[in-house]
């Protein structure tokens, strides 16, 4: 097996994604979503997004970023044996692209799911050429704090502080009952 550009540290971007397929596109597309699970060789990609994502991170920060989602189907029955080339692919990523400029410098991410397995957005991780093979090996999301990648808490002076640090213990309040109620009918009180 031939292993191609895996992702080393980060989030692969469009423009390196397209790149990719275009240096094999006479190859069978293959997605790999866990370890020896693929996406039915009868996938069709049903549509490709460019979102734009803005977002206030818990220290207060303003985000934004693009992503381009691409999404697979499953569908019930099985049309062919083989995964459709590269080459086919790029062609509808052509035909997208001439009403939808995508962003060449946006987040890449697959979206997938069937009956044994919850839909979500993956990663591209690496690529593997094998023989007529071409297969896209997907990796999960992840979640993050964004203000302790920065080394700052979330909104507060402190990292102690921070919606990721141990909640404080909580004081219970006790009530205390007075000998004369409070609430008299005619007393205007409740």
């Amino acid at each position: 097996m031939n292993q191609l550009n895996p992702i080393s540290g980060g989030p692969m971007t469009w423009g390196d994604f397209k790149s990719t397929l275009e240096q094999n596109p006479d190859l069978h597309l293959q997605f790999q979503y866990e370890e020896g699970k693929f996406v039915d060789s009868s996938y069709h990609i049903t549509e490709i997004k460019q979102a734009p994502i803005v977002s206030v991170d818990c220290g207060g920060v303003m985000n934004s970023w693009t992503e381009i989602i691409v999404q697979l189907w499953e569908p019930s029955v099985k049309e062919v044996d083989r995964s459709m080339k590269v080459g086919k692919a790029l062609k509808i990523v052509n035909l997208v692209e001439k009403t939808l400029p995508l962003d060449s410098d946006a987040t890449v991410k697959i979206e997938f799911g069937n009956s044994k397995f919850d839909t979500r957005q993956m990663y591209p991780g690496e690529f593997v050429a094998d023989g007529e093979t071409f297969t896209v090996n997907l990796v999960p999301d992840f979640t993050q704090c964004k203000a302790l990648t920065r080394n700052q808490s979330c909104g507060t002076s402190s990292a102690e502080a921070s919606c990721c640090a141990p909640a404080p213990v909580k004081q219970e309040l006790e009530l205390v009952a007075s000998e004369a109620a409070c609430c008299e009918l005619g007393s205007r009180c409740c």
